[in-house]
């Protein structure tokens, strides 16, 4: 049974297309391995896996994960939490160990969709990290990720029932029609600063671009990791919504529009 492998532009950008080509191919690919994003099993012949190659200063190290957890892309970490997670590696896999990167790195998984409020349909980001978020410099267990917003001005949602409100000085920055960075006030006062900015620019629909320059704003819901996961479709991914919101796992906040 072929490999069922998803190795995107941007990672074999990286690794060559040769390498890219022999992963296709089933060599140098665990059929079976532990997803870097939920860390349960995963089997390459049987599920959709997304290939995710995290680079370091000097190091690489090509992880597996499933296709509805992550997409296929690259991710910058520091060389010392490479180095951690190298001497974790037996054999031939290359698999990254989640808890080898320290919380405050997890990557943030960002997906669009249009979300219907009051009658009226809204574009939306929907952001959930791919491991717990603590404070800079913590070292207790837990999740701050939600908690750190509200003290960057987003509120708890209990239901979707109205458009949140604005949270001024961040902003959503769409440039020629992809979706780029989430911008956020910067400490000094000077520019807004990319709280979360993307690898390559994201493609969004037509629907979800048009949306966007009508209200000249998005609506940005953040949920703890395990909360949303990444949904095939606007009607799943609202019923996830409206879930973590009764279950007292989400914020929102209404961000300006930033580029066309």
């Amino acid at each position: 049974m072929p490999r069922m492998l998803d190795v995107s532009d941007e990672v074999r950008a990286e690794i060559g297309d040769e390498e890219a080509d022999r992963l296709l191919a089933g060599d140098n690919t665990p059929g079976s391995y532990d997803c870097t994003s939920c860390r349960t099993p995963g089997d390459s012949e049987r599920e959709r896996t997304s290939t995710v190659l995290f680079i370091g200063d000097e190091t690489a190290v090509l992880a597996f994960a499933h296709a509805a957890c992550l997409p296929s892309q690259v991710v910058q970490v520091t060389e010392e939490q490479l180095q951690g997670a190298v001497k974790s590696i037996s054999g031939e896999t290359a698999g990254l160990e989640a808890q080898k990167v320290t919380p405050e790195q997890a990557v943030l998984g960002v997906t669009s969709g249009l979300v219907l409020i009051a009658g009226e349909l809204h574009p939306a980001l929907v952001v959930e990290p791919t491991g717990p978020i603590v404070r800079p410099g913590s070292t207790a267990v837990g999740d701050d990720f939600l908690p750190l917003l509200i003290e960057q001005g987003f509120m708890p949602v209990t239901e979707l029932t109205g458009v949140p409100s604005v949270l001024h000085g961040w902003s959503v920055l769409l440039a020629m029609g992809q979706l780029h960075a989430v911008l956020q006030p910067s400490a000094n006062g000077g520019q807004p600063v990319a709280w979360w900015q993307a690898h390559q620019p994201l493609q969004v629909t037509e629907g979800w671009r048009a949306a966007a320059n009508k209200h000249q704003q998005v609506l940005m819901f953040a949920a703890p990791v395990g909360s949303i996961g990444r949904q095939p479709r606007e009607d799943l991914l609202r019923e996830a919504l409206d879930k973590a919101a009764a279950a007292g796992k989400l914020v929102a906040a209404t961000l300006p529009l930033a580029g066309t």
